[in-house]
């Protein structure tokens, strides 16, 4: 094992698989470096340089996985004039990744140490949460000025934190409280459905909503 003062990337990467692997089974402040040093194989000098403290190798663990979350909602093409469907496909990716079992994970360990560290609440709340509602808002910003649903009263952002809220409640419920449950995919696209049904039954425009109508033979 060679240790630099620079290490490689690899490297890097290497050191985080193995505090995700830590963290999420052991939580953090069970935790500890040398047992991460362990698992990722290398040396202190090597730990060290790629992260200062536990504490920095714990924010990197969150913000790689918010990450993760983050590009693959961005991924999500809009679909033009079909809204349910451009919400359908944003519900998915988002419950995919939060009802991983990684995201699961991370969440309740952030969740008990947000008191002791209250840093990595706040990290995981930006980077995450946050994050997934400005970047819904930003749809709905545009669906509503394209007139498909009408937002005015609340805003974009109050609605795309009412669009989430709905997505996840039940499913993140059920997991947290039921260690080693796994949502079948039939839960997912109903829960998936009824967020993105309940959502625009209250805000789609009246032109959209009995276009909607029409052609599900009056029946949303």
């Amino acid at each position: 094992m060679i240790d630099t003062a620079h290490p490689h990337p690899d490297k890097k990467q290497v050191i985080l698989d193995a505090a995700a692997s830590v963290f999420l089974t052991h939580g953090f402040s069970a935790a500890t470096t040398d047992t991460i040093q362990r698992a990722a194989g290398v040396s202190k000098k090597t730990l060290y340089a790629c992260f200062p403290s536990k504490e920095a190798m714990f924010l990197a663990v969150i913000e790689r996985q918010c990450a993760s979350m983050d590009a693959t909602v961005r991924s999500i093409k809009p679909a033009p004039g079909d809204l349910s469907k451009t919400l359908t496909d944003v519900g998915r990716a988002y419950l995919d990744i939060a009802l991983s079992d990684i995201g699961v994970a991370l969440f309740r360990v952030v969740i008990a140490e947000a008191p002791r560290f209250p840093q990595a609440g706040r990290y995981f709340y930006l980077a995450g949460p946050r994050a997934a509602t400005v970047i819904v808002a930003d749809l709905l910003s545009a669906a509503s000025r394209a007139g498909d649903i009408d937002i005015h009263a609340i805003g974009a952002e109050t609605a795309a934190s009412l669009f989430i809220g709905m997505l996840r409640t039940e499913g993140q419920l059920e997991c947290l409280l039921h260690p080693g449950s796994k949502p079948s995919e039939e839960s997912l696209d109903r829960w998936v459905r009824l967020a993105v049904d309940t959502f625009l039954g209250r805000f789609e425009t009246s032109g959209k909503a009995s276009a909607a109508a029409d052609r599900g033979g009056g029946e949303r």
